[in-house]
């Protein structure tokens, strides 16, 4: 009997919310299951939707201000206050996310994250003795080159010339002036909640990745990691970085690097879920469940490399319990992502993209009502009752 079920998506990028994923799942749910007990865990990976998430989660507040936006321009944006009153945290995603680029004006060597160090300075003006950036969904890759430059550092060329914003300029990156860095670093904790999968340079670095995902030509993305790799290299020199590599450390390239500029001054990057998680008491709410139910919006090979499903799916099986994934995509390396005991995608025939995100709700209601009355009447059937033919149903691991 199905009596208790946990529903723990992340969001669908730039078409739903983790809460609003939660409550579409639900929907479907309870076409089924209307008696079901159901707790309800939007779950955040450091992108959108972390400061709220989490202040709601420890009767924090968040903090509303103007800054500057991926594009140069002001946008409306906040930080959080944690109920602990010690502790901000300062979502990226919600001042440099790829959300806020128009499509027309997706240039990853152009956009910023100097709203990242406007933030993290609102942050230290309320005398915190922790801030916690959540790293995720973001439409930069300047290394975050921009926060550094919104905390005081001197970005500069051969001439002597302070760079222009973008990660399109730190090619010209010559030498890093810190003397003008908010003092008050130094007196507390900054902590960058990540993705340990993502790296600075390399082949598998942050521009080659994701570069693509964020408007870069071919062309570009070589500049882009060119330009990385220099920004590496002189952050390493001019602030004295000692300890730590910045070239391919865990985490470096989280948020278009962002992580690696955040490192050179002295922040701890971790694993986003053991930072994350612990505040909505995940493990103990999934060991009471009979089903979990999870999603995103592409199940594929990234999933197993640090994505909200993967986790939820580890953890749940920790206390054996049967866990469903649902997906806005299906792709390569769906079947392989470790302790996902079914999957199912959203879509109930072709159609534009467009289209999708618009009903995205609607679909995800749709495809967890379905996926269930599949899951109850596979468990009617007799236990000896062999499946003919030998091709596996795709969407059953």
């Amino acid at each position: 009997m199905l009596t208790r079920v946990v529903v723990a998506p992340s969001g669908f990028k730039e078409s739903l919310s983790a809460q609003a994923a939660a409550d579409a799942i639900a929907g479907g749910v309870r076409r089924v299951l209307p008696e079901a007990v159901l707790d309800l865990i939007p779950l955040v990976d450091g992108g959108e939707g972390t400061a709220t998430a989490l202040a709601a989660a420890t009767g924090g507040r968040l903090v509303a201000l103007p800054a500057t936006g991926p594009v140069g321009e002001r946008v409306g944006t906040h930080f959080a206050l944690l109920g602990s009153r010690d502790t901000a945290v300062v979502e990226m995603a919600a001042v440099a996310g790829l959300s806020l680029v128009p499509r027309a004006r997706r240039d990853p060597g152009a956009t910023t994250t100097y709203g990242v160090g406007e933030l993290i300075r609102a942050a230290l003006d309320t005398g915190v003795r922790r801030i916690l950036v959540g790293c995720g969904d973001s439409g930069t890759s300047d290394g975050g080159a921009g926060a550094l430059q919104a905390l005081g550092a001197r970005l500069l060329d051969a001439d002597g010339f302070e760079l222009p914003h973008g990660g399109g300029e730190l090619v010209r990156l010559a030498r890093i002036d810190p003397a003008g860095l908010d003092p008050r670093l130094r007196d507390v904790e900054l902590l960058v909640a990540c993705n340990p999968y993502n790296v600075l340079c390399g082949e598998r670095g942050v521009a080659r990745v994701f570069g693509p995902q964020k408007g870069a030509t071919p062309a570009q993305v070589e500049h882009l990691s060119a330009g990385l790799e220099n920004w590496a290299r002189v952050l390493t020199r001019d602030l004295g970085v000692v300890g730590t590599d910045l070239y391919g450390g865990p985490g470096t390239g989280a948020s278009g690097g962002l992580g690696a500029g955040l490192a050179a001054l002295g922040a701890r990057l971790l694993p986003r879920f053991d930072v994350l998680l612990d505040h909505l008491d995940l493990d103990a709410r999934l060991a009471r469940a009979d089903l979990v139910v999870t999603a995103e919006g592409a199940l594929d090979h990234q999933t197993s490399r640090g994505k909200v499903p993967a986790e939820v799916a580890r953890r749940a099986k920790l206390y054996g319990r049967p866990v469903l994934a649902l997906a806005g995509t299906l792709g390569a390396g769906a079947h392989d992502v470790p302790d996902v005991d079914a999957f199912s995608g959203i879509l109930p025939a072709p159609m534009a993209l467009a289209e999708a995100l618009v009903r995205a709700s609607e679909l995800l209601t749709d495809a967890t009502e379905r996926a269930l009355r599949m899951i109850l009447l596979g468990a009617r059937l007799p236990a000896h009752a062999e499946v003919s033919g030998t091709q596996r149903p795709s969407s059953v691991r």
